[in-house]
């Protein structure tokens, strides 16, 4: 069948493809938004904007003994405002020559036509509430600018994972470590190589940095909870090598190998510096982590008092998206997903979600908010022009939504 047929056939497709030929780069989303608001309005949705343009949409409970449950996606894409043209194989959907943008527009489109089916039909249920937010992609700003005080969800499912039937419980943080060695006396390579108390610092940091953990720190049945990276090393004589490309205007494609041919070996270098990547989906486990390095570096400066002096730093970019004792969304998703006939794969992720602003955020009752993420198409190639997702796993995660709605309210 053809794109245009399969359209006609399935409504969630048909939203998702109308959808992704909008173009809505980060900050750049009015026509999208202008889109949804206008779906919502032909089909009696109640929705609105607030001052920053996030939407809002909420259908109103049926029973007022159970609770509602919020739907939350983004719809900024990695891309420019170039047209969109669409291509299908019989299998996959994608853009020609540039990014598609399933990357969040599945789950806007999985929400939109949850809630246009909540409105027509009247099961017994306690709300849905849906939140669109923009500029997830450059700078989280959207989420950051949500009207928390006005939400009444305390579960929200953040529909933003790439793979159907994923289902993740914790997220990790992101926090910078930096590592300074500094050599209390340097001189000549040569002429005051014999002098014991000049300590080389390049020498010294790599010293230091091979006490350090890498890769894994940490990890349980829903995968890595806590790693540490290396991400940089500079040290040595490289500050008249750089200075000649500067000065020179030199350009090239590889700085790395142009300043190493010029770095200076005469010297006994007298600083070291390091830059290291912690993420954690565990508070406990990151102290713990950091502790460890801090330790480390105490034992440095004992050992080389009075010769060198070793500092080490942390900035905390993003807190953790912590796991939750309350299993209530697992329970829900794990049933929706044996409704489908599909596995579900309960995990932690080792990145940065919304779900890590929101669990830090309270609702409009004072309760903190319990976020989950969930995968609702198996999207390929993502923020690429090679994107392209599984239109079938598409129409399957749908179900997956409304079945956890469901399940949520009891209803399956």
């Amino acid at each position: 069948m053809s794109l245009n047929e399969l359209r006609k056939e399935n409504e969630v497709l048909d939203i998702f493809c109308n959808l992704v030929t909008i173009p809505s780069p980060s900050l750049k989303e009015e026509k999208v938004i202008e889109w949804i608001l206008k779906f919502c309005e032909e089909n009696k949705i109640s929705a609105r904007t607030d001052d920053y343009g996030n939407v809002y949409i909420k259908v109103p409970a049926t029973d007022d003994t159970k609770e509602p449950l919020m739907l939350s996606s983004h719809m900024d894409v990695v891309g420019d405002d170039s047209p969109i043209e669409l291509l299908f194989d019989g299998q996959f959907i994608k853009a020609n020559g540039r990014t598609l943008g399933a990357d969040d527009k599945v789950g806007v489109a999985c929400a939109l036509m949850l809630a246009k089916e909540l409105t027509e039909n009247t099961c017994a249920h306690g709300g849905l509430e849906i939140t669109f937010t923009r500029d997830e992609e450059t700078g989280m700003s959207g989420v950051e600018h949500v009207e928390y005080n006005k939400i009444q969800s305390k579960y929200i499912l953040v529909c933003d994972a790439d793979k159907l039937g994923q289902l993740q419980i914790s997220g990790a943080s992101y926090t910078n470590a930096k590592i300074t060695v500094k050599g209390l006396k340097g001189g000549h390579s040569g002429i005051d190589i014999g002098d014991e108390t000049r300590l080389n610092a390049a020498k010294l940091i790599a010293e230091l940095l091979a006490e350090f953990p890498q890769g894994a720190y940490y990890k349980d049945e829903t995968g890595v909870i806590t790693s540490c990276n290396l991400g940089a090393i500079v040290a040595g004589g490289v500050q008249n090598s750089i200075a000649n490309l500067v000065e020179n205007g030199i350009k090239t494609n590889d700085y790395i190998t142009e300043i190493f041919k010029k770095t200076s070996t005469n010297i006994i270098n007298t600083l070291g510096m390091a830059s290291y990547s912690i993420r954690s989906a565990s508070v406990a486990k990151e102290e713990e982590l950091k502790s460890l390095m801090a330790s480390i570096v105490e034992r440095f400066n004992k050992k080389y008092e009075g010769l060198a002096v070793a500092e080490i730093e942390f900035e905390v970019h993003l807190l953790p998206f912590e796991k939750a004792d309350d299993d209530r969304i697992e329970i829900a998703h794990t049933e929706a997903c044996k409704k489908a006939g599909i596995q579900n794969k309960i995990e932690s992720f080792h990145a940065g979600a919304e779900t890590h602003i929101y669990c830090h955020n309270k609702n409009a009752n004072g309760h903190t908010f319990m976020p989950s993420l969930l995968g609702l198409a198996d999207v390929y190639n993502m923020h690429s022009a090679e994107e392209k997702v599984d239109y079938n796993t598409l129409l399957k995660g749908y179900e997956v939504i409304k079945n956890t709605f469901l399940a949520f309210n009891e209803v399956l």
